[in-house]
């Protein structure tokens, strides 16, 4: 049994639950983290003190990516993470530069979903929004070659960044024209595991 620790309002838990889901892995969630708070148990599973962590057979696994990773080697061979190492080099590069866009978008995220509203930064929010769109537009213009971040079909590549586009298209911010990324959104939106776990309100 897949053990998944985390909260789900936290973007890099969204990944894992969102992947268990595709994979249709038997697997239980736990939340850690944020409101929940975080045992002395846990950090002795991830020093680090961050979510999310798993546990599967013994192994303790933590770093959201190498988790996806992990779960492609394992529970879905080749049709999400190819073994030619071209091929998986296309979706492969997506899902550590995520990290860039996630700093870019931080500053928008928090203030608008986190501050209460008469403490928000409205600057720190449109320089943010504006680093966003931005960075998104590097993703349009790898969507105009291809349906997928990860090649001719869906794969981990889209999932780190497919979690952040569902609270680039929510959040109340001004976004570029970027067709092609709205709609690799609307192909993501109706998957059945990405509406459970990443559509779900922002908190």
């Amino acid at each position: 049994m897949l053990t998944i620790w985390g909260r789900l309002n936290s973007h890099n838990v969204k990944k894992v639950a969102w992947f268990a889901k595709e994979l249709d892995i038997p697997h239980e969630r736990h939340d850690i983290g944020g409101q929940f708070g975080m045992s002395d148990a846990y950090r002795k599973l991830n020093p680090n003190a961050l979510i999310p962590t798993i546990e599967e057979d013994g192994l303790v696994l933590w770093e959201s990516n190498a988790i996806l990773r992990y779960m492609a080697a394992r529970h879905g061979g080749e049709r999400f993470w190819p073994a030619d190492p071209v091929a998986r080099a296309h979706g492969d590069k997506w899902m550590d530069w995520q990290f860039s866009f996630a700093d870019a978008q931080r500053d928008a995220f928090k203030n608008l979903v986190r501050m209460p509203a008469d403490q928000r930064d409205m600057e720190a929010v449109a320089l943010s929004a504006k680093a966003a769109g931005a960075l998104m537009q590097r993703i349009e213009d790898a969507l105009s070659k291809s349906d997928w971040l990860s090649g001719p079909d869906f794969g981990i590549g889209d999932i780190p960044m497919g979690v952040y586009a569902h609270t680039f298209f929510t959040l109340d911010i001004a976004r570029p024209d970027l067709p092609n990324v709205k709609a690799w959104y609307d192909r993501l939106r109706i998957r059945s595991a990405y509406a459970e776990t990443v559509m779900i309100p922002l908190t």
